[in-house]
Parts: structure tokens; sequence; C-alpha cells
């Protein structure tokens, strides 16, 4: 276990976002993300997705969540970067990580300038970044809290396998930050690997947000539950709110109170006593992002990068 292994906070105050420049749909991801919308682009959806992520951050703000909004590289053709969340991770003791990504062309959406800019012009410190990059030349990927679902108080981080997703990788995740790593297979309702974890679990500070039917071994659906449970209300979801996004939520630090951050869809999706749950834990901060959903494959939690970092 690495020495910089004390509990982190589950929630950040800040987030860093991307504004996308030229947001379409990604045909090198489609393969491996069936929440990926096999629908006809028009020349309107990357005007919409910019509108969708103006609405996003600005609710953000009112709530008092700190936005570092950047803008995106209109110079790339950068179908995803409004998802920087997979490209990087932020951490309390001022560690920045990197990580291999299974699409060529997301690999370019790593800008060293931007975690300069935090320490730069935002006044974080950062001690040391984390480079995990090279395992890419070995077909092993960890698309960071993508494929990680991290309890930073307990220091688990949760990963389901898939293309994106490699063993190898998440254990060198584990070493180099001091995390107990668990490893489990999810599916769809029609049986395929969900390729990403955070889009049937995230983790509050009291509360998880669970689609359990998704792991079809029992013995470990059995254990993920038990482990959430210790110290968390578990709310479960269903097949159908887990192709709503409703687990790709995210709970953040504003001025007053928690916030929990989520789309339209992924609310509209949800009964009332697991919304009535969600409100005993936090503000909820909704946006209609339906053209990122559909197109992009990615909800609210993909758009943000929680920025854990220490200020100066």
């Amino acid at each position: 276990m690495s020495s910089r292994a004390s509990p982190e906070n589950q929630t950040a105050d800040a987030v860093l976002m991307i504004r996308p420049a030229r947001f379409a749909a990604n045909p090198e991801t489609a393969a491996s993300n069936r929440f990926q919308a096999a629908v006809p682009a028009d020349r309107g959806v990357a005007a919409r997705a910019a509108r969708e992520f103006d609405g996003l951050a600005v609710a953000l703000a009112a709530a008092g969540v700190r936005v570092h909004a950047f803008a995106g590289a209109r110079d790339a053709d950068l179908p995803d970067e409004v998802f920087p969340n997979n490209w990087v991770s932020f951490h309390e003791d001022g560690t920045a990580v990197l990580y291999p990504m299974l699409a060529p062309n997301r690999r370019r959406e790593r800008r060293r300038e931007l975690i300069d800019a935090l320490r730069d012009e935002h006044g974080y410190r950062i001690a040391h970044v984390v480079d995990l990059t090279s395992l890419e030349s070995r077909g092993q990927y960890l698309e960071g809290t993508g494929s990680l679902v991290l309890d930073r108080v307990n220091r688990i981080a949760y990963a389901c396998r898939s293309p994106r997703t490699h063993d190898l990788a998440l254990a060198e995740l584990g070493r180099v930050l001091g995390y107990e790593t668990r490893a489990f297979d999810a599916m769809d309702r029609d049986g395929h690997p969900i390729y990403h974890t955070n889009v049937l679990l995230s983790i509050g500070a009291r509360f998880a947000v669970l689609c359990s039917s998704a792991l079809r071994d029992a013995a470990e659906r059995r254990q993920l539950i038990q482990r959430l449970a210790e110290s968390r209300e578990v709310i479960d979801l269903s097949f159908e709110q887990l192709h709503s996004f409703a687990g790709n939520l995210l709970e953040l630090r504003a001025r007053a109170a928690p916030v929990i951050a989520l789309s339209k869809t992924a609310l509209g999706s949800l009964r009332g006593p697991q919304r009535r749950a969600l409100e005993a834990h936090g503000e909820l901060v909704v946006a209609d992002i339906g053209t990122i959903e559909t197109h992009g494959g990615g909800s609210v939690r993909c758009m943000l990068a929680e920025v854990a970092l220490p200020r100066v």
C-alpha cells in the first residue's frame, strides 16, 4: 500500500469541466458503449451539446459548487472531450492521475496545460502527477472515474471489467494510490458488459446508488451490497433506470449543504421513494443534457472531474 494512504473526503467542492468544441457521436467508442445510441447526427448536435454543457455548469455554480470550465480544443477532432473524468482524477494529497484509454482519438483529450492551470491560475497544490498512460501500449486500459468508482473515505476502488477496464491496470492504480481494489463483472439487460462502472454505481458520503441486478454473480452482488451498506444507504436501481443514467450521478459539496448532480433523464426515471431517499442526502441539481446522453453515451457524472486537490 502507498504511503499516501490517509482517508480522503468522499466529496469535492470543485469540478473541472470541458465545454465541447466539436461534440459528436464517437465512432471509435460505439462498439464498447451500448449507452451511445445509434441515431443519425445533424448539424445542430454540437451547438445543442454546448448549450447543455452551459446549463449544467450554471446550475452547479448557482448551487455553490466551484466550477472550473475550460474551452474545448477547436483545432482538434475530439468528440468526447466533454467527459474529462475519463482521463484525469485529482486527490487530496495533491496527486493528479492520467489514465490509459481504449479509443485512440480519446487519448488526445489529455491536456496537461489544464492541470497546470489549476495550479497556476486557480491556486491548487499539485504535488505530483501519476502517469499510467504507458499501459495503453500493453492493451491495459482504465478510464479514470468512469472505470473506477472511488470510496475515498475507505480507500476502495470499485470497477466492473470491460474492454475499457483491465484488472492489471486497476491493480497498478491501487498500488500507486494505496487503494484496495474490488473488480467484478456487470452486464446490461441484454447480457453485454457494461462499459463503465459509473453508470451502475455512485458512492456519496452517506448513500450509494447501485443497479445490483447488473451483477450476475450472486456472491459478487451480495458482497458489494454488504460492503456498501456498512456505512451508507443503498438505493437500488432497475435496468430501465440504469439505461436512463440514474446511476450516473455525483454528490458534491456546496456552500450550505451537499448537492447531488444528475440529469433530467435520470431524475425522470426514479420512483417517488428513490427520489425522496436522494433528496434526504442533498439538494438535487438537475440539467437537461439529452443530446450529450444520446450521442455521447454518458451523463452528468461523466462530465465532471472532481477537483479534490488542496489549496495553496
